[in-house]
């Protein structure tokens, strides 16, 4: 799978990987707009209980889709990552946990770790699908501290930013 969520605007830090730690326990603290020099551009603000947040720039349908779970928001028939947790469930598989492990030349790389009947397994996901999945399953959420602080900022650069729902209702 690929991992492409950015880090726009964050230290740029290479090769800074805590795959084995859970980290520091995260949260979805909001799902917002900013402007950037190309256009509007989802950020999904991760929250470790600092007075910085972890901001990770995100594709518009993937912020949607953070928003509709962090919402409980039945949209009818299954989205994509709602069908993806079926399919899990069916199998008899259950999401665990959610860790935003490694940021490589901006980009963000996160890990996706499921109870299987088989046993536990880890798999390799972007960090909008991933945190898409544990805000529909109340799964934590954690980010390795490495990664946290090449990519902190302070929670205020982004109180003026829109909501994402306010953007899409337009």
């Amino acid at each position: 799978m690929s991992d492409r969520d950015d880090a726009a605007g964050a230290d740029g830090a290479d090769g800074v990987n805590d795959r084995g730690a859970d980290g520091l326990a995260a949260t979805v603290d909001a799902v917002k707009v900013a402007g950037t020099s190309d256009g509007p551009m989802p950020v999904v603000l991760v929250d470790v209980g600092e007075t910085d947040v972890l901001p990770i720039f995100i594709a518009f349908e993937e912020a949607l889709s953070i928003a509709r779970g962090l919402d409980a928001e039945d949209v009818g028939r299954p989205l994509t990552h709602d069908l993806t947790l079926d399919v899990v469930e069916e199998l008899g598989g259950r999401l665990e946990r959610v860790v935003v492990r490694d940021v490589e030349d901006g980009t963000y790389f996160a890990d996706v770790h499921l109870r299987t009947p088989r046993g536990t397994t880890v798999v390799d996901a972007r960090p909008s699908d991933a945190l898409a999945l544990a805000v529909r399953t109340n799964a934590p959420i954690s980010v390795a501290p490495a990664v946290f602080e090449a990519g902190r900022r302070a929670r205020g650069e982004f109180e003026e930013l829109q909501d994402i729902r306010e953007v899409s209702a337009q």
